[in-house]
């Protein structure tokens, strides 16, 4: 159940729901599909995904990055990310960030350096 809070208006009382979704209140599986990972909601929904393309035998370029409104500021996009280093790892290809969260991420983080593409 989402909570309601009441905000008192010019003498009325509103009530509303928040609509963020922490991840705790309700089920999240993050999935792979063809040249992307998603994170399926329980309501059938698609809560963010990264797709990514071949280019060239062992090179993967990151092209999209996209979580919903909803779920922003869960660190979904990140997992998303780690999903797709990690299998670029266990496949033994490198990665050309192009979507602008990707090329900000590889920039930051020291430990993605071994899969990014020279």
């Amino acid at each position: 159940m989402i909570p309601s809070s009441k905000i008192h208006l010019y003498g009325i009382y509103y009530i509303y729901q928040k609509t963020m979704h922490r991840m705790e209140d309700f089920h999240m599986e993050l999935k792979q599909g063809e040249n992307r990972f998603y994170f399926a909601d329980d309501k059938g929904g698609e809560a963010g995904e990264i797709t990514y393309y071949p280019s060239g035998d062992n090179i993967w370029t990151i092209d999209h990055t996209y979580v919903s409104d909803e779920y922003r500021g869960q660190k979904l996009a990140a997992r998303l990310l780690q999903a797709v280093v990690d299998q670029a790892r266990k496949e033994g290809k490198k990665i050309i960030p192009l979507c602008s969260y990707a090329v900000r991420e590889f920039e930051r983080r020291n430990d993605y350096q071994d899969v990014k593409a020279k």
